[in-house]
């Protein structure tokens, strides 16, 4: 859910208390208010009429479709509810989960509406915000028009009958005195100064009434928290499935260009100086010195490829030593403290080391840095990372860039990744991941 009411591009000049009541937000709120009572009356009468007349004729084969059609109505004015909140009140709600029957057919369809979660908040809703509309719509225009009509009287006191036996007092018909006339000045400027605090009270109150729509809308109207929380899962699923991916293929991609590669040729050599071995000795044993020096690259590679999969540091002596050994290899001084009660389990210790690892790469690539530090510690069930640097700053997650990939491996997790870095810097990125023992 976001709300998005627009940017300005010029500073005001006026204070927020005195511009809200002009704003566009305000009487495209007190719009949405004076709309919902109509539509909600109109909602309800159709929730209460099919759903009664349902549940009357469930002695009947028919009550139970008619139940179902009910519901599925409600469902359809719950897409105009959705429109007219994303339109009026800026509020954003992801359509709920759709009705999915297991076989094709109306029966089949009929059972999975009456199985919905969603289509009975639908009707929940519909017979809540009645009422709930009802009210906001009475407070709403109270204020809005006795505001306005007090704030503006001076304009339009013209209207009442000036012809008076004493002031204060109106006079009609057979000289009964029964109204009561503001004709003074001091009388009119306190009726337009109350009209004045009314006015600017006004869009706060009508914030908080449509604050009640908006938890109404999202709460019921929404998809639920089980199916939304779902939905994550299969994400994250299907990131942590590509990343696994992508990860198979840099290794594989590694092992034929680096190591692969090196021994076929180291084989070659071997085989080279094998046949020489008995015609000329001193260069086999040339061949022999330089495939030694083959053997030792090609152990450092595959030393090298270990410990981009798994360092055995990490498994040896965890994230402090592993964490010092990867600030060792940065092109900056880097300063690493860790404060862990308990070393974590051993999956968000791997995570923990790449993306701090990744992120100290980011700074000797691309910061133009003096210095970085790192820091990790636990907070309560959080295990958290902050990588900071002196560099240039303008880091952006949002870019596309490696952070975008770190922050997705994260999200696959539980995890969230924020990035502060203006231009010019400093930078600092911190990293939060669940904490399990």
């Amino acid at each position: 859910m976001a709300i998005d009411y627009g940017s300005q591009s010029r500073p005001h000049v006026l204070p927020p208390a005195l511009r809200a009541p002009l704003e566009a937000r305000t009487w495209r709120e007190f719009g949405y208010l004076l709309l919902s009572l109509p539509i909600a009356a109109v909602l309800f009468a159709y929730a209460i009429a099919t759903i009664s007349v349902g549940a009357g004729l469930l002695v009947t084969f028919l009550g139970v479709p008619v139940l179902a059609m009910g519901l599925a109505g409600c469902r359809a004015f719950g897409v105009m509810e959705r429109a007219r909140a994303r339109g009026l009140l800026g509020l954003k709600v992801a359509d709920p989960e759709p009705v999915r029957g297991k076989k094709r057919g109306l029966m089949s369809w009929v059972g999975a509406v009456l199985k919905s979660g969603a289509s009975w908040r639908h009707l929940l809703y519909a017979v809540l915000h009645f009422p709930w509309a009802t009210f906001a719509f009475t407070v709403a225009v109270t204020f809005w028009t006795t505001g306005w009509a007090l704030f503006l009287y001076p304009l339009w006191r013209w209207v009442f009958p000036n012809h008076l036996d004493q002031p204060g007092i109106a006079v009609y018909g057979d000289g009964d005195a029964n109204g009561f006339y503001l004709d003074t000045p001091f009388e009119t400027g306190v009726a337009s100064a109350v009209g004045l605090v009314l006015v600017l009270a006004s869009p706060w109150l009508i914030r908080g009434l449509t604050s009640v729509d908006r938890l109404m809308v999202s709460g019921l109207l929404g998809p639920s928290r089980l199916a939304t929380r779902v939905s994550e899962l299969e994400s994250d699923r299907g990131v942590v499935v590509d990343t696994a991916a992508a990860d198979l293929r840099r290794i594989e991609r590694d092992l034929h260009d680096g190591a692969q590669a090196r021994l076929v040729a180291l084989a070659m050599d071997l085989g080279l100086a094998k046949e020489k071995l008995s015609e000329d000795p001193e260069a086999a044993a040339r061949m022999v010195a330089e495939a030694h020096g083959e053997v030792k690259t090609a152990l450092q590679e595959l030393r090298d490829l270990a410990r981009g999969i798994h360092p055995a540091v990490l498994t040896d002596r965890g994230l402090d030593a592993a964490l010092s050994a990867v600030a060792s290899r940065c092109t900056v001084p880097v300063n690493v403290e860790v404060d862990l009660p308990a070393r974590p389990a051993a999956a968000i210790e791997g995570i923990a080391y790449f993306t701090v690892s990744e992120l100290l790469q980011n700074v000797s690539k691309h910061a133009r840095a003096s210095r970085a530090s790192v820091d990790v510690w636990q907070t309560h069930d959080r295990l958290m990372l902050q990588v900071t640097d002196d560099g240039e700053g303008g880091a952006d997650a949002a870019t596309g860039s490696g952070l975008a990939g770190l922050a997705e491996r994260l999200d696959a997790v539980d995890g969230i990744l924020v990035v502060d870095s203006p231009a010019g810097g400093p930078t600092s990125v911190t990293a939060e991941l669940p904490w399990r023992g």
